[in-house]
């Protein structure tokens, strides 16, 4: 984790890791991020239904 850290912050380091070990860092500094189905659907529709009749916008 720290070389990861380090090889997305300072350039001159991840230029001195080996070939298969920067094939080995992630895409993202951040790693995958995925959502699940109700939080992506909970985004699209700009707020949460608080009862029967009512939206509360975010």
């Amino acid at each position: 984790m720290k070389k990861t850290i380090q090889a997305w912050k300072d350039e001159d380091f991840r230029l001195s890791l080996t070939e298969e070990e920067r094939a080995q860092l992630p895409a993202n500094p951040a790693g995958i991020v995925e959502l699940s189905d109700e939080a992506l659907d909970s985004l699209l529709s700009g707020g949460k239904q608080v009862s029967s009749c009512c939206w509360e916008s975010c």
